[in-house]
């Protein structure tokens, strides 16, 4: 069975209803980046932080995957996929997908303050116990914080998705800028063999010279081009 990675970010989602940060309109002009998604502004206003992400939390319990996440669930009929993702909903679990890397954390869980990545203290948040409080304490004694990974903070999952994206028969990117490093460098790791497909409405700067397949659809209509492409055309 050929093996298929996806590279999924913001636009995926945004057909859900949720609000993508870099877009015009989007969560960074509301909120500054850094003061809601720095190891700097949680430590100024810890309590301005989790509310942040109480409120994201809480727009997740009103959304559902859409067409984009159920496709890319239904290529595991005919591929051997891996989801790379920045994003930190858990919309591509929910629509079925069984192998996720979540680059950038995970909304539905939190960690402890001290050490982010101490296994011992991450913990999943039922739907009932989505907002987090100040107070609410990890098992270290620390404040319970967003399992999330902040700018300025390492990627602990990148060298994971490497080792996927190495062996790769096929990559997707779907609904990402490729702005964002290190994810943006998952496509040096791809095999030069290898079929690159980029689905996204609007243009996309990628700086390779290797051959890719813009799908220039969002991300519903560009997975199901995709899919018969891929399985139906054979």
């Amino acid at each position: 069975m050929k093996k298929l990675v996806i590279l999924s970010g913001a636009g995926i989602s945004a057909e859900s209803g949720i609000s993508t940060f870099r877009d015009a309109g989007g969560l960074w002009d509301k909120y500054p980046v850094m003061q809601v998604a720095s190891i700097e502004g949680y430590e100024a206003n810890p309590e301005l932080v989790i509310n942040f992400y109480n409120e994201r939390r809480k727009q997740l319990l009103n959304v559902q995957p859409n067409q984009g996440h159920i496709l890319c669930a239904e290529l595991e009929k005919y591929f051997d996929v891996t989801v790379v993702t920045q994003n930190v909903d858990n919309l591509h679990e929910r629509a079925g997908s069984h192998h996720i890397i979540h680059l950038h954390g995970e909304l539905t869980k939190v960690c402890s303050s001290y050490n982010p990545n101490d296994p011992r203290y991450i913990r999943e948040l039922k739907p009932e116990e989505f907002e987090v409080k100040m107070g609410d304490k990890a098992g270290d004694g620390s404040q319970l914080r967003p399992f999330i990974v902040w700018f300025g903070e390492a990627v602990p999952e990148i060298e994971t998705a490497v080792n996927y994206v190495e062996k790769a028969d096929i990559f997707v990117i779907i609904g990402t800028s490729m702005n964002v490093y290190p994810a943006a460098s998952l496509l040096y790791y791809v095999p030069s063999n290898a079929d690159v497909y980029l689905i996204d409405p609007k243009d996309v700067s990628i700086n390779t010279q290797r051959p890719i397949t813009h799908i220039k659809k969002g991300a519903g209509e560009g997975m199901k081009e995709l899919l018969q492409s891929l399985v139906f055309s054979r």
